[in-house]
């Protein structure tokens, strides 16, 4: 945990989407709030949900057609990005008032590192305090924060007791506080590695800490002995103020499932040209590419890979993309519901090239190649820019014969 003690606050604003329509609509007060895709659309997500909905099961990324048969009396409401917006900036403003040290990690949570202030406010537990007292004063929102020396235990102190809870982890007994908790309140375990870690009698961050690091490594391989560290309490991350983008992807839900496979392909060529777009627009590239696919039955899978290059060029993502598809054994024999592609690991232009290979048979003008490809991604994006985003498309996602587009 470092060597000077940290006052870390993780504020976590209470199902945010849905509480400002209650505030913004009182006749929607105490009533089962659920924000995102409308029912008679037949298609989409649970975006967010009031405390009220979840009573019946709802959660987000619930499919909307599950939530209006659990919830058929529900009101049902599509997102307001620009008012949840400007409500965000409020929130974040009074964050500011309290330590310029502020890591946004969505519009509705972020990180304080509160460590400088406590000679001017108090202790954590009273900083946390007039943070929601302000919050809630001047937004009318209801906020659950949590107090600890570092981030993890942080986040995990805030979801404890929603909504409109206050949880102070005590330096001097954090194992105490984080042991009986279930294994799956620890990042990086989901479905699947808490299905490895049942099946050995570990249901508890106590139980994992007990195999010691040899033990956990055992089980997960490298990976164990981060959710080791952290089962110990262990995190040194730092609040982030100028938190850069970790990822750019883009996703897409058919409007009717499809089992169509050159639709696929086509959707996901196109997810990868605007993702390179977004890449470029950003000046960064990426090293890592992802693929989301989620069929009929709403199982979702996701295949990652590392590029040899970094790239911010359409083909090098498309061609990556159908590889990682192909990974997910789909050949069109079950209808695909949502695509999605995604970019990570994003370096500056440039990062982390590796030099062609003397008997690499692009070697001689592999540069000169990439530097082509590139200026024309660039002139690409100028057109766009100027005249439109459907300036330019290409002949593959055009509708009909691409040998007939002039």
């Amino acid at each position: 945990m470092g060597a000077a003690l940290r006052t870390i606050i993780h504020v976590d604003m209470d199902a945010f989407f849905a509480s400002v329509e209650q505030l913004d609509h009182p006749e929607y007060r105490g009533k089962p709030v659920i924000v995102g895709a409308l029912p008679e659309s037949g298609r989409g997500v649970v975006a967010a949900c009031s405390y009220e909905a979840r009573e019946f099961g709802i959660h987000s990324a619930m499919p909307i057609t599950i939530a209006f048969r659990r919830c058929p009396k529900g009101v049902y409401v599509t997102p307001r990005g620009a008012r949840y917006k400007e409500l965000s900036q409020e929130i974040f403003r009074i964050f500011g008032d309290f330590t310029d040290l502020v890591e946004p990690l969505s519009i509705d949570e972020g990180f304080l590192d509160v460590s400088g202030s406590l000679g001017l406010f108090g202790s954590g537990y009273e900083i946390a305090r007039l943070i929601k007292a302000r919050v809630l004063e001047e937004t009318g929102l209801v906020a659950s924060v949590g107090v600890a020396p570092n981030k993890f235990l942080a986040k995990i102190a805030s979801d404890l007791e929603k909504p409109d809870g206050l949880v102070v982890v005590d330096p001097e007994r954090i194992l105490e506080f984080l042991h009986p908790l279930p294994i799956k309140r620890l990042w990086g375990v989901g479905a699947k590695t808490a299905e490895k870690l049942y099946s050995r009698g570990i249901r508890t961050i106590g139980d994992l800490a007990n195999l010691g690091a040899e033990g956990v490594r055992a089980i997960l391989g490298p990976h164990g002995l981060d959710l080791y560290h952290l089962s110990m309490g262990v995190d040194e991350r730092v609040v982030e103020t100028g938190r850069e983008v970790k990822s750019i992807g883009n996703e897409v839900t058919f409007n009717e499932d499809t089992a169509d496979v050159e639709r696929v392909k086509k959707t996901l060529l196109a997810l990868s040209d605007k993702v390179a777009g977004r890449l470029r627009k950003a000046g960064v590239e990426t090293v890592g590419v992802t693929v989301k696919f989620r069929d009929e039955n709403f199982r979702t899978l996701t295949r990652s890979t590392t590029l040899d290059k970094p790239t911010a060029l359409t083909g090098v993502i498309y061609e990556r993309a159908l590889a990682l598809l192909a990974e997910t054994g789909w050949h069109g024999e079950r209808r695909v519901r949502l695509v999605g592609v995604t970019a990570h690991k994003l370096v500056e232009p440039g990062g982390h090239l590796s030099q062609p290979g003397l008997f690499d048979s692009a070697a001689a003008g592999g540069v000169d190649n990439k530097e082509r490809d590139g200026k024309a991604a660039e002139a690409v994006d100028l057109i766009r820019r100027r005249f439109g985003a459907g300036a330019l498309k290409r002949g593959s996602l055009v509708p009909g014969d691409p040998k007939k587009v002039k």
